[in-house]
């Protein structure tokens, strides 16, 4: 018998019919003889719906407000799926952020759970009821609902995981497990049985949109077992934990698994794509000690993350360019600092590109092995492709190309990283 945690998302929870899925799939995992979590998001586009009658109420809304009403999303979910359960003769009740409590800060909107009262809840799973809980939201210190920010549904899964020590933390999507890449960009591609958690980590943070990024960083921190898993499956189909997903777990266990199979580790783990960046060139900045921090310090306090930065070699006159990337939707708010600050600066001109793509190659592999960058570079420039900036870390690398390659870019590397599969 296994304690288990088991998170559906927005489209696994979309209508009637889907919730009534998901309890057959809970139902199953109960009957099988294990303890039992639930951790739900609000159904697809309903958090949009909510998130539009705050804009509408008041386009200055007060956040702890706004909390209130976008937490309402997963309370409906919880409830429903818990009668659903009910309806199939099981045991099971919802608990509610504050009634756990799942114990956050107070950055509402954005909050971080700092902590989750577990006595109760591990009480009653012992007890056989299998409880419900809905994702993205807490309680802060004064008592308030707080949110975790979109997609917080995984981290509220992976938290709880942690606090009844799981034995794993089952996420339940629209898509079967992780892949080398997109496979709605290349067939080829391959779901991978075993990933750690660095590699989820830098492929989160690049593009995929498989997990959301504080999850995998939590379950990394706490030790979590992770296992993407599709809950669109027939009735008639085997348990879905049966059916080979992908187990996000540490690098020490990964390399258990694979002395055992007597396996070498693969170079390259995946590839990700992602167009949600914006490329920021200022021109003619004078080449002296602060000049940099003078640009980067107020995008850091209003924070805005910076990604890849190039500055050129100093030019004769004593000036230099700056290349960096932003996230696209902060290059409105980046551009308007910047050009509050020009005087500040020093620079001449802000050229910015909207219409640019990070294209990344990750593997826990690169560690050991050298020539990575070089074949990624190599395979662009026999087709074409331009590369605008570079940024890498111990298992990754990441280069900015123009958006209308993208699709061709992961297809070519894909291929040069010998990931295409029958």
């Amino acid at each position: 018998m296994a304690r288990i945690v088991m998170k559906f998302g927005g489209t696994s929870m979309a209508g009637t019919e889907r919730i009534r899925r998901v309890a057959r799939i809970v139902q199953r995992q109960q009957a099988a003889g294990h303890e039992v979590a639930v951790v739900v998001s609000a159904m697809a586009g309903e958090t949009d719906r909510l998130v539009n009658f705050c804009r509408e109420a008041n386009p200055l809304y007060d956040p702890a407000e706004y909390d209130v009403v976008v937490a309402s999303g997963e309370q409906v979910t919880s409830g429903l799926l818990a009668m659903h359960l009910q309806a199939l003769g099981c045991k099971a009740r919802s608990w509610l952020g504050w009634q756990l409590p799942v114990q956050t800060d107070d950055a509402h909107a954005k909050a971080r759970i700092e902590g989750i009262d577990s006595e109760a809840l591990m009480a009653s799973m012992a007890a056989g009821e299998i409880a419900v809980i809905p994702g993205f939201q807490g309680l802060s210190p004064e008592g308030r609902v707080t949110t975790l920010g979109r997609g917080g549904s995984d981290t509220s899964a992976v938290a709880v995981a942690a606090a009844v020590k799981a034995d794993r933390c089952d996420i339940y999507t629209d898509v079967d497990g992780v892949y080398t890449t997109d496979p709605r960009i290349v067939a080829k591609a391959r779901k991978l049985k075993n990933v750690t958690y660095e590699e989820m980590l830098e492929l989160a943070s690049v593009g995929s949109k498989v997990l959301q990024t504080r999850s995998v960083s939590l379950a990394m921190k706490e030790g979590v077992r992770v296992q993407v898993l599709s809950s669109f499956i027939d009735d008639d189909a085997p348990a879905a934990d049966t059916i080979p997903g992908t187990m996000i777990v540490s690098d020490e266990e990964l390399a258990r698994i694979q002395e055992g199979l007597d396996m070498e580790r693969q170079l390259i783990t995946g590839i990700a794509a992602d167009k949600n960046e914006a490329k920021v060139t200022l021109t003619r900045i004078a080449d002296r000690p602060g000049a940099v921090a003078a640009i980067f310090g107020p995008l850091a306090a209003a924070n805005i993350n910076v990604d890849m930065i190039i500055q050129n070699i100093a030019k004769d006159k004593g000036e230099t360019d700056v290349t960096f990337t932003v996230p696209l939707a902060d290059l409105a708010r980046t551009q308007a600092l910047l050009e509050e600050r020009k005087d500040t600066i020093g620079y001449y001109r802000m050229l910015a590109n909207s219409k640019v793509a990070k294209i990344s190659v990750v593997g826990v592999g690169m560690r050991s092995h050298a020539g990575v960058a070089a074949t990624m570079f190599r395979a662009l420039a026999d087709r074409g492709i331009n590369i605008q900036a570079i940024t890498t870390s111990e298992i990754k690398v990441s280069v900015l190309i123009d958006e209308d390659e993208t699709e061709l870019a992961v297809r070519v590397l894909h291929t040069a990283y010998e990931l295409d599969g029958e």
